[in-house]
């Protein structure tokens, strides 16, 4: 929505069209398509205009798989925990570098997708 404001410059009025900007945010699960039990959830925060269109860049981390804290890289969200077993612990890294070279992420992000990789 637009507002008009009145601004008094130096005895001169004129009207200025101020734009609302409304704060947005999605959350994606990636997970593995051959054990769904690995996932891990991918956020993206924007600002977006009273005309639908994003205004700066969105704002994009991932939870933790165990605390749920941000993290600014995949990789961060295994830090300090680990499985027992190999098997485990290659199906996380798969995870992880699937999302990595994953081309679409931040428009899968911002349309807010549940994605099996």
């Amino acid at each position: 929505m637009a507002k008009n404001v009145s601004v008094d410059t130096k005895s001169t009025q004129e009207k200025v069209e101020v734009e609302e900007y409304y704060r947005m945010e999605n959350e994606v699960v990636f997970f593995l398509k051959e054990a769904p039990e690995y996932r891990i959830s991918a956020v993206a925060n924007w600002g977006e205009n009273s005309h639908g269109y994003i205004v700066g860049e969105a704002n994009i981390y991932f939870r933790h798989i165990l605390t749920g804290q941000r993290c600014e890289s995949v990789w961060e969200c295994l830090d300090g925990w680990s499985e027992q077993d190999e098997e485990s612990n290659e199906k996380w890294e798969t995870l992880c570098s699937r999302i990595e070279k994953y081309r679409n992420l931040e428009a899968t992000i911002l349309n807010g997708n549940t994605i099996d990789l």
